[in-house]
């Protein structure tokens, strides 16, 4: 039991004496002396002599039953006993390199794709994969996108309906990177399962699949209908999903709610997520000729394209770390005083976070002033030159056409036009002062807007509790200073309820070399989503009334 349920009952005595009793269940280590209590009033005013009518209003706030602790309790059980089946299934996705940036892998993208819809269809849904069209590579190549999927289990009117977004794409990853195994053959090491795609994203989806199919096999009913809707090109940017979600109008008509689970915690405590940054990412492309040149005989005579990009790249963010892009703070709003009460309750260890990401000194020292830069404020960072050399060696080329990467993260209120012409405009001027004949060109690839959700709606509300019943603790409510572009196209376009319910850990190291899931945070998340699908429709149902009636909210009865 996680929270508190008061039963207020009067009693009218003949005579016109009133007993008010007051009977209180807290959590399931007191229930049967809360039971005793009740049994001892039941006791002593049924022996007494005088006659007596009850009138008995209740305010009765939800409860968790016998049946229901039943259910948990059956559900539990069965994700232990069967764990190592789970791990097991993992190690099959994580050996399919499912690298949506390298053309090369893209027909084992395609392959991965097929796989979950396929074990999607093993729970008895209806599955649809949706053709994505043609990628255009830089070169002019094209490409057949991956399908998207869209799958649906259970119709019933009188349910809620949730819809589970996910991709089962991966960023790059080789051994020589630095990985000390495999990236592509999961292994288990003091309990952390390490591999490509462990945390992002494979494990949650797997994990949610996984909770769905505990039901089934407990012959238990679901009480939620369930959608899906998976992807193969997140990691580049999730390119035709928006027009995806509006061509098929139909399929997300009856959805309630979104549940996104593509993030890790902020630390060792379970969280949930209610906001994200933006991503637009930059290629500035600087152009000398046609062809390589050698250094001997060209150096000191000529304009040239490397020296002229670093001198761009160098000029878009200072050593504090604060973009000199004219305006680019202009619509980041101050923080409230609300607001600032919020990081001053999240559990974050600054030393824990800093020896996570194996760093010696980070660019602010308090709590709040990370949070805030990594959540709220947007930043700059620069991912890479490509067309210079780069292999192992020596070798003595001036490269004709180089193109410098970077990004920016958004916060919300962010827009990316505004972005991409202060980012244009600033470039072109401080290419001006070079002098350089050289042939400059800054295009937009990437641009996903953030998001920012209620965190009053019956999801995060459900969620906390399914939390609270597996690790025994409450949730931060976090931001994410990543980006997941369908949460926000999923809130403009359906007006739909989102959320993000993260399991991965916050030393997962998505994106990174040795990325992992813990064993205990794949299984533990897979029981988080089995309760949530039974603790949904309660605050579901309460919510389609709860505007013509005054209740107390649920949030308030949950503890600390």
């Amino acid at each position: 039991m996680i929270y508190r349920t008061q039963w207020f009952n009067t009693v009218h005595i003949a005579g016109g004496g009133k007993l008010l009793g007051v009977l209180e269940k807290s959590d399931t280590g007191h229930q049967e002396g809360h039971r005793q209590k009740g049994k001892m009033m039941q006791h002593s005013l049924w022996h007494c002599s005088i006659s007596m009518i009850f009138i008995i209003p209740l305010i009765m706030l939800p409860f968790t039953t016998d049946a229901s602790e039943k259910l948990v309790e059956d559900l539990f059980q069965y994700i232990d006993a069967h764990q190592d089946d789970f791990v097991q299934e993992l190690k099959d996705w994580i050996a399919i390199p499912s690298d949506s940036s390298d053309p090369q892998l893209r027909e084992e993208l395609i392959r991965m794709v097929e796989v979950t819809a396929q074990r999607i269809k093993t729970l008895g849904a209806t599955v649809q994969q949706v053709d994505m069209g043609f990628e255009t590579l830089h070169g002019g190549q094209k490409i057949k996108f991956p399908p998207a999927i869209l799958a649906a289990l259970g119709n019933d009117p009188t349910k809620a309906t949730v819809c589970f977004y996910g991709h089962v794409d991966v960023q790059p990853a080789k051994k020589e990177d630095g990985w000390k195994t495999d990236p592509y053959t999961l292994t288990e090491v003091n309990g952390n399962l390490y591999g490509r795609g462990a945390t992002d994203n494979k494990g949650p989806v797997l994990a949610w699949i996984n909770a769905i199919e505990t039901y089934i096999s407990l012959k238990k009913d679901i009480p939620v209908n369930l959608k899906f809707i998976i992807e193969g090109v997140e990691e580049t940017g999730s390119p035709g999903l928006e027009e995806l979600i509006k061509e098929h109008k139909e399929f997300f008509s009856d959805v309630d709610y979104v549940v996104i689970s593509d993030n890790v915690w902020l630390s060792r405590k379970p969280a949930l997520t209610y906001g994200t940054r933006g991503n637009a990412y930059f290629f500035v492309e600087v152009e000398s000729g046609k062809k390589d040149l050698h250094s001997g005989t060209f150096g000191g005579i000529i304009h040239e394209a490397m020296r002229d990009l670093v001198y761009l790249l160098a000029n878009l963010v200072d050593s504090t770390g604060r973009i000199l892009i004219p305006g680019i703070y202009d619509d980041v709003p101050p923080v409230t005083e609300e607001e600032q009460k919020l990081y001053e309750n999240i559990d974050f260890d600054i030393e824990e976070h800093k020896n996570n990401t194996e760093v010696n000194s980070f660019l602010y020292s308090t709590k709040e002033e990370i949070l805030q830069h990594m959540w709220r404020y947007p930043s700059l960072s620069i991912h890479g030159i490509e067309g210079g050399f780069a292999g192992t060696g020596t070798k003595t080329v001036i490269p004709s056409k180089v193109i410098g990467k970077f990004s920016i993260r958004q916060a919300p209120n962010m827009q990316i036009p505004v972005v991409e012409e202060q980012v244009k405009k600033y470039l072109e001027e401080v290419f001006a002062k070079l002098n350089s004949p050289n042939k400059l060109k800054v295009s937009l690839e990437i641009g996903a807007m953030p998001w920012v959700a209620n965190v009053n709606d019956p999801q995060y509300e459900a969620a906390k509790i399914a939390i609270r019943k597996v690790f025994g603790v409450m949730p931060d409510m976090i931001r994410d200073g990543s980006t997941i572009p369908l949460a926000r196209i999923f809130q403009d376009l359906t007006k739909k309820k989102v959320m993000m319910l993260p399991i991965g850990g916050a030393d997962d190291g998505e994106h990174s070399q040795n990325e992992k899931l813990s064993r205990s945070n794949y299984i533990q998340g897979t029981k988080v989503f089995a309760v949530f699908f039974s603790e949904l429709p309660k605050l579901h149902e309460d919510s389609l009334t709860k505007s013509n009636q005054k209740k107390p909210k649920i949030s308030q009865l949950i503890g600390s």
